[in-house]
């Protein structure tokens, strides 16, 4: 999760690569970062766009990506704390050169229209935090199932998705969590779910998203970072657990090396290596849940 325990972390491995807070700034702006990306394989021909989608709390802002031609199984992409900016469109323009219809959401539509972290800064940078805080506090599982459903209504209603075929959707550090709590909201629709470094999936409280695995009917890839895992290694015994006891297929994997927030092109601490593999597990998730 995203704590000063992550940032001690962060320190740590910027103390080992000889990296300074001012030259990741200076260096890895998001635009600059998110072209780092790697080109998909015979990737199709995409159409993008911006869009507006009415909620029960208001207009939600998204970006809409697809194949510029026939219905494809849609994804619903949440981003991290830092919400939707450069890096993730172009994660949702991967998955959608892939061969997904992609929505790619604003978490904080209620209080903040748009890119919120102006580019070039980052969750590190003085003052990002302490900005970005308010905003996350006022999400809950109440939103996350509320705001789920009327994406998944409105992808229904697009001429590119495939409605014969279920939907998948990813999640990262604070939204892990959201992918859990849709499939278990709306298991008819949501067919798989990648939650990366997520935070709060398995925990002690009475609406933890582990407690919903018996209403759960999709497929899921949990990739742990290790210092998370290291700080709460009993969370993927309690997921396996409670997976295991209600017949949910998931692969659940601590990967080595990595600090918390490692999948995003633009972070401070992503592993190329790892998120590559991570890629490859979400697709070959995608491809067995969502055909």
């Amino acid at each position: 999760m995203c704590d000063a325990m992550t940032e001690r972390d962060i320190d740590a491995f910027f103390r080992k690569n000889g990296i300074t807070r001012r030259t990741f700034g200076k260096g890895a702006t998001a635009t600059a970062m998110a072209l780092m990306l790697p080109p998909v394989a015979n990737a199709v021909d995409v159409v993008e766009q911006d869009v507006t989608i009415t909620t029960p709390d208001g207009e939600a802002d998204a970006y809409w990506v697809h194949p510029a031609e026939g219905k494809h199984a849609a994804v619903i992409v949440w981003p991290d704390i830092v919400s939707i900016r450069p890096a993730f469109r172009a994660m949702g323009k991967r998955l959608a050169e892939s061969g997904y219809s992609v929505l790619v959401v604003n978490p904080y539509y209620r209080t903040h229209k748009g890119q919120i972290v102006p580019t070039g800064k980052t969750f590190r940078d003085p003052g990002i935090r302490d900005m970005l805080m308010p905003h996350a506090r006022s999400l809950s599982p109440e939103t996350c199932v509320s705001d789920g459903r009327t994406y998944v209504e409105w992808l229904d209603a697009q001429p590119q998705v495939d409605t014969g075929r279920r939907i998948g959707t990813t999640g990262y550090c604070m939204t892990g969590s959201y992918v859990m709590r849709l499939a278990a909201a709306i298991p008819d629709r949501i067919g798989a779910g990648g939650s990366f470094h997520g935070g709060g999936l398995a925990t002690d409280r009475d609406d933890s998203p582990h407690l919903l695995a018996d209403k759960m009917e999709a497929g899921f890839l949990i990739a742990i970072a290790e210092n998370d895992d290291e700080r709460n290694p009993e969370e993927k015994v309690l997921l396996r657990e409670a997976f295991d006891e209600h017949g949910v297929d998931a692969e659940i994997e601590v990967y080595a090396g990595t600090l918390h927030g490692w999948c995003p092109p633009d972070s401070a601490v992503y592993n190329e290596a790892s998120a590559e593999k991570a890629w490859s597990r979400l697709l070959a998730l995608f491809e067995k849940e969502l055909a």
